[in-house]
């Protein structure tokens, strides 16, 4: 009646007379409801009927705080604390306003004043809680969350917490024997068994684990979160077609996701059923057409396959929507060569260089392609700036071996050659495979076999 009766005066620009109560009231109702320009209204037109009333002003301060206006609230907030210092409200907002201005320590300090005059401190300890999150006081935060589990066994918000802040001590076995004394006293938690399976997978512990999630789906037969765990622990445990049939499951309960169709696509890859792998990561990426992790495992299928021109159109899909991430280049490098596009593997391995990844396969597969390519000063560039990073490296230095004597640099090629023959004599066999013309000279062949007798 008192919400009709204000809008109705909003409407009509008259003004109508309410009691505090009932401008409690309204406000309460819009602010819960999102509704905060209104609730501006209602507080303005309010505190003109009641301008002492702590309980508007503190309405008041609520929005000014949701509105980010911090020190309008802080300024009312003393005018509040001169009036009522010990208000239970009052002391909260100040706390908020404490903590969104990152002076955490004096929200607790605050909140700890209420939590000695208040009748229900359940909340209280929950805020306090999440102020030593942010401090990253693990422990504390723990210790106030358990007490909101001990005044509330359904508070889950809280039990989540706590098991949040054991896993951030990755303090697992404490985190069981915590979900477990829950367990025994609320056996039927779904969410206490989902958490417990949770910290038995961390721990590899994965038949515990099954058991939990067993429990948890048996608790909650619409529970996905639980049959999500149950399949990736089956998957652990290499029961890959019960792991589909829960991974299935989840389809039935909900909207498909590009994650399950993955996971089922990656168990039947397992089970050496491509073709059904494939048509479940070609249902991933028409769910969602941006999941490049789902484009990289077609590329290794069909890669594996040797089915390379398939493989090159998928890696070309996860680089249009992820081209800074070296390890697709490195497939398009791997998979261009095999298809002898030796320009795009060129391109490719370059990019990998400049994303800063520089293994030493990526030097030496550029060098190797540049010299197919009669590219020898590049592919000598490539190799003497990989000798910055790899000194010792017979992959390298039989490489400078034969490079250099191509390019007429035979004084350096036969230092080269030696450095070679030290790190590993047994790898001498790449200069004949990749520079046959190098291998047959005279002077190599002579440094070679001088170099096996002596160490014979």
């Amino acid at each position: 009646m008192s919400l009709s009766k204000f809008e109705s005066m909003l409407k009509t620009n008259s003004v109508y007379f309410f009691d505090s109560i009932e401008f409690e009231e309204i406000i309460q109702h819009y602010l819960d409801n999102g509704k905060h320009s209104l609730a501006n209204k209602a507080v303005k037109l309010g505190l003109e009927q009641h301008p002492t009333s702590i309980v508007l002003k503190l309405l008041k301060v609520e929005l000014l705080i949701f509105e980010d206006k911090l020190q309008n609230a802080n300024a009312l907030i003393n005018e509040i604390e001169a009036v009522a210092p010990n208000n239970e409200e009052l002391l909260i907002q100040k706390a908020i306003i404490l903590s969104k201005n990152d002076k955490h320590v004096e929200a607790i300090l605050t909140l700890n004043q209420i939590l000695a005059i208040t009748d229900d401190p359940a909340d209280i300890w929950s805020m306090v809680g999440m102020e030593y999150l942010y401090l990253d006081d693990f422990e504390n935060a723990r210790l106030n969350f358990a007490n909101c589990i001990d005044a509330d066994f359904e508070d889950y918000s809280s039990l989540y917490n706590v098991v949040y802040c054991f896993d951030m001590e990755n303090n697992h076995e404490e985190a069981i024997h915590f979900l477990t004394n829950y367990i025994d006293t609320n056996p039927y938690c779904e969410v206490a068994w989902h958490q417990l399976g949770r910290q038995y997978f961390v721990l590899n512990k994965f038949k515990e684990a099954l058991r939990a999630f067993d429990y948890a789906v048996v608790i909650d037969e619409s529970f996905i979160g639980g049959y999500l765990e149950k399949a990736k622990t089956l998957e652990e445990l290499e029961r890959f077609e019960e792991a589909i049939q829960n991974y299935l499951i989840t389809l039935e309960l909900d909207d498909p996701t590009a994650f399950v169709y993955v996971r089922v696509g990656e168990c039947y890859q397992k089970l050496g059923d491509l073709e059904t792998a494939t048509k479940y990561f070609k249902k991933a990426v028409h769910e969602d057409p941006l999941l490049d992790k789902a484009w990289l495992l077609l590329t290794n299928l069909f890669q594996e396959e040797k089915e390379y021109q398939k493989a090159l159109y998928y890696i070309k899909k996860a680089l249009h929507i992820d081209d800074s991430n070296p390890m697709y280049w490195r497939k398009y490098a791997e998979i261009n060569l095999k298809l002898n596009f030796y320009e795009e593997t060129v391109k490719a391995f370059y990019k990998c260089l400049d994303l800063e990844d520089l293994s030493l396969e990526i030097y030496v597969g550029l060098a190797d392609v540049l010299l197919f390519l009669g590219e020898f000063n590049d592919a000598l560039k490539i190799l003497v700036k990989a000798k910055n990073t790899y000194k010792q490296f017979a992959e390298i230095e039989y490489r400078l071996c034969g490079l250099f004597m191509l390019t007429s640099k035979e004084k350096y090629s036969l230092v080269h050659l030696k450095n070679a023959l030290a790190i590993d004599a047994d790898y001498r066999t790449i200069i004949k495979e990749l520079y046959p013309t190098v291998f047959d000279n005279e002077k190599v062949q002579t440094i070679i076999t001088n170099y096996l007798k002596a160490i014979e």
